[in-house]
């Protein structure tokens, strides 16, 4: 039951982010002659030269996309982007019709000065609703789809190469597209950057962290410290300096980035100890389940 229920809200986050999506195109990217990143920046570009409605292209676009996902990548993946590519095309279609008119909200100025802001706006709201999408295990189709498919079949081809090449591809497009301005390609490139780099936020900056790695020859004082008042886990690795060829601790820390204060704090007091940090995309694994079961103990510190 709970499985069922937990499934549920996932497919209405998806069908609420193309819902919004659709909202988004209409709002910043219609009046305002660019085009966006992937096929929907395609599908934008055939709508301007021929008056094709970017509803029905983007639904043809992705049916043979979302088919050949579903034997490539998995039949759950396929089934998310067809809700969310489905559920966008039938929001365009509504709101191009003016079955839920959105005019009073669209941001378009006469002088022009909406040209810049509204693919900022766009990037941003793009960025959210992706990143929540793939969390999802879905994709919002086009160039996602491609993605997910090649990676399947070819994992060692790098894909962030092949999705900029597409993008590029519809930058460089718009130019010609319209009329020859160098303007839409820099708000398609803006669109692109800005999406991008939202979108990795929300996927990566809520589970992201920092590791420490402290060299010290005081290993149990320092853990105890870490794991009372940070109430973080350390590990303890025996290490040795080649260049004096002496016998030292390694200690291994995850902390928060709001924590580094208070650990820097900790390390001036530990002598001749000395750390360095890296930046840690995300934590994965049974810690904590296994914290909680007690297996996890108090530091130790080994013979030398």
């Amino acid at each position: 039951m709970k499985k069922t229920f937990v499934e549920i809200f996932k497919y209405a986050v998806i069908v609420f982010a193309a819902i919004i999506s659709a909202l988004e195109y209409m709002i910043f990217i219609d009046k305002n002659q660019f085009a966006p990143s992937g096929l929907m920046g395609v599908a934008t570009m055939i709508q301007h030269t021929t008056g094709f409605s970017v509803a029905y292209m983007t639904a043809i676009m992705n049916i043979p996309l979302c088919i050949a996902s579903y034997f490539a990548v998995n039949r759950h993946f396929a089934a998310r982007t067809v809700v969310y590519t489905s559920v966008t095309s039938l929001a365009l279609w509504l709101l191009q019709n003016g079955y839920v008119d959105v005019s009073p909200f669209v941001y378009y100025t006469e002088d022009g000065m909406s040209r810049i802001l509204a693919p900022i706006a766009a990037g941003v709201i793009c960025g959210l609703y992706y990143g929540v999408v793939i969390n999802l295990d879905g994709s919002t189709g086009g160039t996602d789809i491609i993605a997910a498919i090649i990676q399947k079949l070819r994992p060692e081809l790098n894909l962030m190469w092949i999705i900029f090449a597409i993008n590029t591809a519809v930058a460089v497009s718009s130019y010609f597209v319209y009329g020859y301005q160098m303007e839409p390609v820099i708000l398609c490139v803006l669109y692109s950057f800005l999406a991008s780099n939202v979108s990795d936020k929300m996927l990566k900056g809520g589970k992201s962290a920092l590791k420490f790695e402290v060299i010290t020859d005081d290993p149990e004082r320092l853990a105890r410290e870490i794991m009372n008042k940070l109430e973080r886990g350390v590990t303890i690795v025996r290490a040795k300096g080649m260049y004096t060829e002496s016998e030292h601790w390694l200690l291994i820390c995850i902390v928060n980035r709001h924590q580094i204060a208070a650990f820097n704090e900790m390390l001036k007091q530990s002598g001749d100890s000395f750390a360095y940090i890296s930046s840690v995309n995300e934590v994965v694994g049974q810690f904590y389940s296994r914290l909680e079961a007690g297996e996890v103990q108090d530091v130790k510190k080994p013979k030398m």
